[in-house]
């Protein structure tokens, strides 16, 4: 299966600029899910900006929506 990286690229709000794996998905999540986090995608963005990407963080998000 092709990686649509433009299409992907669209919905990555990573803001961390050096990174190889933006608009690439499948590597992006394998990254994080082997260090125990979630991809920048799964957060809002002023969250995601904090680099807090663990599993305890994203759950004290969503109970806030």
């Amino acid at each position: 299966m092709e990686c649509k990286i433009t299409a992907n690229m669209k919905g990555c709000n990573c803001s961390y600029e050096p990174c190889p794996r933006k608009g690439k998905c499948c590597e992006c999540l394998s990254y994080h899910r082997s260090n125990g986090e979630l991809p920048a995608c799964f957060f809002p963005d002023h969250i995601e900006r904090t680099y807090d990407r663990s599993f305890a963080n994203f759950i004290r998000v969503v109970k806030k929506i």
